[in-house]
């Protein structure tokens, strides 16, 4: 979501060095961003104040003389180490009265899209917003492979099944496990540790099927797999938003958040949801008790949904 503004400030500024402050696990995404020289540890949990944490980051990001800092998230903390860093343009939306943290306060956005807002803040452009844009060689496609012991000449599919924020924008295991049986190229499914469960549970009701990869790969590796699927199926999360920047063909799944403000920005993405008149709740789970937003999508129109 937020590559297409580096993008935008790159074009503005081709010869800036562009720093991004993020969490460890987030370096080797954007070492597959272009625009990024360096990546900078955000040491702070979520929702973590730590205010000498940040006073003392802010103090030794001083002396690397950044000119500029965007500032994304909305919170009030969240600007704190751009102001104890000194960095002479503060920029970002209003929001929880940063009114001396921030010294450009853009009001906020209604823009519709979460990429449209963050690629805002670098000012006006007449065309479109870019898509963001992943990279991923043919050596590391092969490397990620060897390392794993997959085939090196397959054109998988690739399952997405998990979903950091809740069940709630989780597509069924055995919808999943059903699409497994019916497609003709190998499927393997992707995810994080916390993600093995739900692919084992896939790839057991699937009669193997599918090969669950879920735990067993690193972002990197991840990348790499995506980036030569033949094509991916996806609750909307955060694999799905990678699939897109790889420009794979893919079946995004919504349920309880909605395509309108995290749509998968890619021109061969086909969004299924239902619409229904109780979605989207963006909820973790479901209210209602029943999940029909995801429980009715079958695994019969995603099929007809994918390449042949």
């Amino acid at each position: 979501m937020m590559q297409p503004l580096l993008m935008r400030l790159h074009q503005q500024h081709p010869d800036a060095e562009i720093h991004v402050l993020a969490p460890a696990w987030s370096a080797p995404l954007l070492a597959r961003m272009p625009e990024v020289t360096a990546t900078l540890e955000n040491p702070f949990a979520h929702g973590a104040f730590d205010w000498a944490g940040r006073k003392a980051l802010g103090r030794r990001l001083a002396s690397a003389d950044f000119s500029v800092a965007y500032v994304l998230p909305n919170s009030w903390k969240s600007a704190l180490v751009p102001f104890f860093a000194g960095i002479p343009q503060r920029i970002g939306y209003s929001g929880e009265a940063r009114f001396i943290l921030l010294n450009e306060r853009m009001p906020k956005s209604t823009l519709p899209r979460l990429v449209d807002r963050y690629a805002a803040l670098a000012g006006h452009f007449d065309d479109p917003t870019p898509n963001p844009r992943l990279t991923s060689t043919p050596a590391q496609q092969q490397a990620a492979r060897a390392a794993l012991g997959l085939s090196t000449d397959s054109a998988p599919i690739i399952f997405c099944p998990g979903a950091e924020y809740g069940p709630a924008k989780r597509w069924p295991i055995h919808h999943f496990a059903a699409l497994a049986k019916q497609v003709t190229a190998p499927v393997w499914i992707i995810g994080s540790a916390k993600d093995e469960p739900v692919g084992a549970a896939i790839a057991q009701q699937s009669g193997s099927a599918a090969r669950n990869l879920c735990g067993k790969t690193n972002l990197a590796q991840a990348i790499d797999l995506i980036a030569s699927a033949k094509a991916v199926v996806t609750n909307d999360s955060g694999l799905m938003h990678v699939a897109a920047a790889l420009d794979r063909p893919l079946v995004a799944l919504y349920g309880s958040s909605s395509p309108g403000y995290t749509p998968p920005l890619a021109a061969h993405a086909t969004i299924l949801s239902l619409d229904l008149e109780c979605s989207p709740c963006f909820k973790r789970e479901c209210p209602l008790g029943h999940l029909h937003c995801l429980e009715h999508i079958a695994p019969e129109q995603v099929l007809a949904a994918l390449p042949h």
